[in-house]
């Protein structure tokens, strides 16, 4: 297990190492931290200039500083405690929702050399190691127990504040994020499947051509579909309901206030951040470079190609959900929960019953073998759905029986 985590811990463990060590533990927290200061500046000046803003441009150069001046503001802000509130949850609750998001860091690769053909690993002052802080067995399945975290700090916090509204709130975000954790782990199943690994080193390593990328390995509906249960479980529009302040005064965090705000402030943004460089890591190959041909565009960078690789990419999820944000409708509660149990946890079901039947059935790749398989899938996939919608139309129609019996029993 400690081989695992990372190559300069084999053999002794001398200072090198443990120096090395200690400044990826730094890196991680400073990472973190400005990551997030940057995605709340981006987000506002990206928005102001979709709706024909200035947006932040007074705290700093292009106003860069503001979200460091509006942390400042909330430390000295008053810190409210409600009476009928659980003094001990209440104030544990923030950090439930911010630090799962920070330890998601340690198990991303951020970087590495893949040019030739490497496996991703770097020499740091004569020390083999890779751009992580660990690399367990089981990373990806450490992404998913921390993901899933956040859903109890919003809970808790609801809760513990002692008032109806914030906990309307925590139980609608509950509902919602597990309502969507199903689609996500079966599309991060898909993954696996194709990967053949929970390591996310493995997993960025298993990406070696465009042709390997998830994206295309899994026919794409899994990303889609990854995507979209990623941005419900964030909580960001169009699947926002949990802040949705014209129904909830302001949701779960109505009783909060000062610092204690401002993580589940930070925390919301942190995760934007975080499940970008998730989606990146596990679907479009991480620090893998974009290869035409033989030529690589950040070759020149060397080592550190692959870190700026990974950060492109990710600059291209970032943009993607300040897009949703200035531009998409927020929708109806039924309308997001029919979504996740009726279109999204079917689909990709069966998508991974498919990748699984093709590669247990046309594991040599024959392509009549492939088509097979496939028109056998689509057909009991068409079953499946017309059983589906018919079950559906018969639970409406006794409803409205059943409205209609009670309507005639009033009058």
């Amino acid at each position: 297990m400690i081989i695992a985590l990372d190559p300069l811990l084999e053999g002794d463990l001398l200072w090198t190492p443990l120096l090395i060590v200690l400044f990826k533990v730094v890196m991680i927290f400073v990472i973190g931290l400005v990551a997030t200061m940057f995605m709340v500046w981006y987000e506002r000046k990206v928005v102001s200039g979709m709706h024909n803003r200035i947006g932040p441009n007074k705290a700093g150069p292009f106003g860069i500083l503001q979200t460091l001046a509006d942390g400042t503001k909330l430390f000295f802000k008053e810190d409210l405690l409600p009476d009928r509130a659980d003094r001990i949850v209440f104030r544990l609750a923030p950090f439930l929702a911010f630090v799962p998001a920070f330890l998601l860091w340690s198990v991303l690769p951020l970087g590495g050399d893949f040019s030739d053909g490497g496996d991703g690993t770097v020499v740091w002052f004569g020390e083999v190691t890779r751009v992580q802080l660990a690399d367990p067995p089981v990373g990806i399945l450490l992404v998913l127990a921390l993901s899933s975290l956040a859903v109890y700090g919003i809970m808790l916090a609801g809760w513990s504040s002692g008032s109806k509204y914030p906990l309307l709130g925590s139980v609608r975000a509950t509902a919602q994020m597990i309502s969507y954790e199903a689609a996500l782990g079966l599309t991060v199943a898909s993954v696996l499947l194709a990967s053949a690994t929970l390591s996310t080193a493995g997993i960025v390593e298993a990406q070696g051509t465009l042709a390997d990328w998830n994206i295309l390995a899994t026919g794409l509906a899994p990303f889609v579909i990854f995507v979209i249960a990623i941005t419900a479980e964030m909580n960001r529009p169009p699947f926002d309901l949990v802040e949705a302040e014209q129904e909830l005064v302001g949701g779960f965090n109505t009783e909060y206030s000062s610092i204690r705000f401002g993580l589940f402030f930070l925390a919301e943004f942190m995760n934007v951040v975080t499940m970008s460089a998730v989606i990146v890591t596990l679907f479009l190959g991480g620090p893998q470079p974009l290869m035409i041909g033989d030529f690589d565009l950040f070759s020149f960078l060397g080592p550190l190609g692959g870190t700026t690789w990974f950060v492109a990419k990710l600059f291209l999820f970032l943009y993607m959900y300040v897009w949703l944000r200035a531009t998409l409708p927020r929708m109806r509660y039924d309308q997001l929960m029919n979504f996740g149990w009726k279109a999204l946890i079917p689909l990709s079901l069966g998508w991974f019953l498919l990748l699984a039947a093709l590669r247990e059935f046309s594991s040599d790749g024959n392509a009549a073998d492939s088509i097979r398989v496939t028109l056998i899938a689509v057909l009991v996939g068409a079953v499946a759905v017309a059983l589906f919608g018919f079950a559906l139309r018969v639970s409406r129609l006794n409803r409205e029986r059943r409205a209609d019996e009670s309507q005639g029993v009033t009058s």
